[in-house]
């Protein structure tokens, strides 16, 4: 099996623990619906003689596990085509490894522990997924990580993970949507004319209809915090059904919304997923706002 090869899987793998990929945990790990936010209590430093990387909460990120970390990721874009400057990937390495640890801290406070059963179970599926012990040991050692470095991001994957899988779970799958659609033209001076035409009685669904042939406009259902322009969002929001909205400005044009339908609607998948992402980031803002974060980098 190629090098390449391998390197998906293993990475592929630790994706699949550590991604937003479920609204729940299993029964042994559930949680209530609402995730604790309290601000975590700094953790007692811990002797070492190790540098460190940066200290979350008084707990330390290894000097030694960011620098191999960087290895990793600047071979990952290497290997895509994509670049980063130097400050873009330092930063970008930096960040990821506090968020993990924030989450695997929320995780340990909510009760959650990865036992060396647990880790050990991860280690055989990506043993198996790859071909064979030989060929971990091979990436593992390609990859910068020593056994111990590597049940330990291990270890961590698995706890962010489930913390990661509460906050998703509190995501509701339901919500107030409105079912709209829109006419969208590139001039202010085209968009003021369409909504003369509508105060004077023209009929939004036809003009949507001749503006938007394929689509006629329609927006579909959609939550508050899904669409890309939040001007048009929040117009579409203070609409009840048959009303339109006035001509709003976005950063791809002008646009006339009408709300066609307004109810509590179950969440598309998209939507679902839209939702969870802003959930995990508005968490990770608010945890990183709550704690000691040192960058201890030279």
């Amino acid at each position: 099996m190629s090098n390449r090869k391998i390197s998906y899987l293993i990475l592929l793998f630790l994706f699949t623990l550590t991604a937003c990929n479920g609204l729940g945990a299993s029964p042994a790990t559930q949680t209530p619906a609402v995730p604790n936010t309290d601000t975590p209590a700094p953790a007692t430093p811990s002797p070492t003689s190790e540098p460190l990387a940066a200290r979350v909460n008084g707990e330390g990120i290894l000097l030694a596990d960011y620098q191999a970390e960087l290895g990793r990721f600047q071979a990952a874009l290497a290997e895509t085509g994509k670049t980063a400057t130097d400050e873009e990937a330092r930063q970008r390495v930096l960040d990821s490894l506090v968020d993990e640890m924030l989450l695997a801290q929320a995780a340990t406070a909510g009760g959650y522990q990865s036992s060396d059963a647990d880790i050990q179970s991860s280690l055989d599926q990506m043993t198996q997924k790859i071909g064979g012990a030989e060929a971990l040991t091979e990436w593992q050692q390609k990859n910068g990580y020593t056994e111990e470095s590597f049940r330990r991001a291990v270890s961590r994957s698995l706890a962010s993970a489930w913390q990661r899988d509460q906050i998703l779970a509190a995501v509701p799958t339901s919500a107030e949507q409105i079912h709209a659609r829109q006419i969208l033209v590139l001039s202010k001076e085209t968009a003021d004319s369409i909504h003369n035409n509508l105060q004077s009685g023209a009929d939004f669904a036809t003009l949507a209809e001749q503006y938007d042939p394929v689509t006629g406009g329609d927006l579909g259902w959609f939550p508050r915090g899904y669409l890309m322009q939040p001007a048009v969002e929040e117009a579409a929001f203070a609409l009840q059904p048959e009303q339109y909205s006035p001509v709003v400005q976005s950063n791809i044009g002008y646009h006339i919304i009408q709300v066609i339908e307004r109810e509590e609607h179950p969440l598309a998948p998209d939507a679902l997923q839209t939702l969870q992402r802003k959930a995990l980031a508005d968490w990770l803002t608010q945890r990183r706002a709550e704690s000691q974060i040192e960058t201890l980098l030279p």
